[in-house]
Order: structure tokens, then sequence, then C-alpha cells
């Protein structure tokens, strides 16, 4: 019965995240930014060890600091001399060593580390349920509200600051999106896997998709389909359940290649831009 539960939060917890990541990194692959996604994740480890230095919830310690990397990321961009990999690069490895450095300097806290690079799916409750399902309606409502504006800029930027569109705020807004997802995410499938689970569903969902509106179901969809074979996988052959998810949207993105080329990730849309 207990391990019925547990299956039962996970799978939850699991379906909520995709339904939110899907459409969100759909975003993210049309606009190329898989890259920042993995920046905003690396910093989540220094939300943690100010969160433990504070004294405040994890969650909110994750978000503050993937929201402050997520403006300094969109700034940065604005006025950039570097190029925008190396600025990432450095963020990225920068803000992931000050959180292990921070946590280390900490005497007597047991941190387990690995639970937060990895995730740990089976330890969901129903106040992380509560937490995952609140964000996700904020991400998802924030997503529509903002969906006509992205989707302009990210067709064609300078085409839509002609048309009126306020291109910086748009962008700010969805780095704050991106920078709540991943706190959602954190828990599930971790750090190092959160970009993953973004990324890997929405290239897959590609190739079978004619509109960005489709292309945003089908990944939430994919994203489920993933949840829940990870899920299984892991219970079946006692399998690490974080990274299980992201090899079983791995293996669909394979399938679907397989099946239908390797123009297939391209997909129609994709075509369009």
């Amino acid at each position: 019965m207990i391990i019925d539960d547990l299956l039962l939060f996970a799978l939850a917890a699991g379906l909520g995240l995709a339904l939110v990541t899907g459409p969100l990194g759909s975003f993210v692959v049309w606009r190329r930014m898989a890259y920042f996604g993995d920046t905003l994740a690396h910093s989540a480890l220094l939300g943690i060890a100010l969160g433990f230095l504070f004294g405040i919830d994890l969650n909110f310690g994750i978000l503050a600091v993937c929201t402050a990397m997520a403006v300094l990321l969109v700034v940065l961009r604005q006025r950039q001399r570097l190029a925008s990999d190396t600025v990432l690069g450095i963020l990225a490895h920068s803000s992931l060593s000050l959180g292990l450095v921070a946590i280390a300097f900490m005497e007597g806290l047991r941190v387990d580390l690995m639970g937060y690079l990895f995730g740990d799916i089976l330890a969901v409750g129903g106040s992380d349920l509560l937490w995952i399902y609140g964000g996700g309606a904020v991400v998802l409502g924030g997503l529509i509200a903002i969906w006509r504006p992205l989707l302009a800029s990210t067709l064609h930027e300078e085409l839509a600051k002609v048309e009126g569109v306020r291109t910086l705020p748009v962008q700010l807004a969805f780095m704050g999106l991106m920078a709540l997802t991943i706190a959602l995410a954190m828990q599930i499938v971790g750090i190092l896997l959160v970009t993953s689970l973004l990324i890997i569903p929405a290239a897959t969902a590609r190739a079978f998709s004619r509109t960005p509106e489709q292309m945003a179901v089908v990944a939430a969809l994919i994203g489920c389909l993933a949840v829940i074979g990870g899920l299984l996988a892991s219970f079946h052959w006692d399998l690490p359940t974080g990274p299980s998810i992201v090899v079983a949207a791995t293996l669909i993105f394979a399938l679907v290649t397989a099946v239908r080329g390797p123009g297939a990730a391209g997909g129609s849309f994709a075509a369009k831009r």
C-alpha cells in the first residue's frame, strides 16, 4: 500500500510537471535557448545553499536565484561584449561551483546532493504536489498571457518590435516562467536533468506538429508518456527514477527519428521558420 501511494504521488507530480514543460519547452526549442535553461538549472544549487544559509524555504531560494539569474542573462544578452555561449558557460559553471562551495562551508549540514542533482520523485508528498500544481498553473497562465507577443518575437524579433511588441518585458517574463519551472522540477528530475525534460519532448513533438499550439500540446503528451515509462522502468528494474524519465523521453525521440527519418525533429512548423 505504501509503495502504491509513493507511485501515485510520483505519477501525479511527474504528469503535472510534464504538462508545464511541454509548452514552455517548445519555446526553448524554437528560440534555441537550451543553454539558457542549463544555466538557470545550474544556478539552482546556489539557491539551495542560500536557502539553507538564511533559513528560508528551499523552493523560494531556488526561485529567487533563478529569477535573478534570468534577469541577468537577458540584460547581458542585450549588452553583450562576449559571445552568448561564453557568458552562459561562465555563469552556469560559476553558479554551480559557488553553490557547492557554499554548502561545503556549512558545518554540520548534511545535504543530499545526489537528490538535488538527479532528483527524487519518490519523495514527493502532498505539500509538494500543491507547490507543483500551484506553480504550474501560474506558469501556464503566464505563458498563455504572453503567448502571442512571445511567438511574434520568436518568429522575427525586429518585425515584432516594428509591430509594437515590447520584446524585452516579454523576454523577462518568459525567463521568469523558466525560473519557476526549474524550481518546480528540482525535486523530480534534479538540476542536471531538468533541461532535458524541457527540450526532448518538445524536440520530438516537432515531427507531428503543423502549428505552435499543436506542438505545445503534443510536447506535453510526450512528456507525460516519458514520465509513465520512466516510473514503470524504475519500479520494475529498481532504477533511479529521474534519469529513467529522461531516458524514456530520449527513447521516444530516437524511435520517432528512426521511423520518420533524420529530418523528423525539424517538423513542418520549423520549416516555416
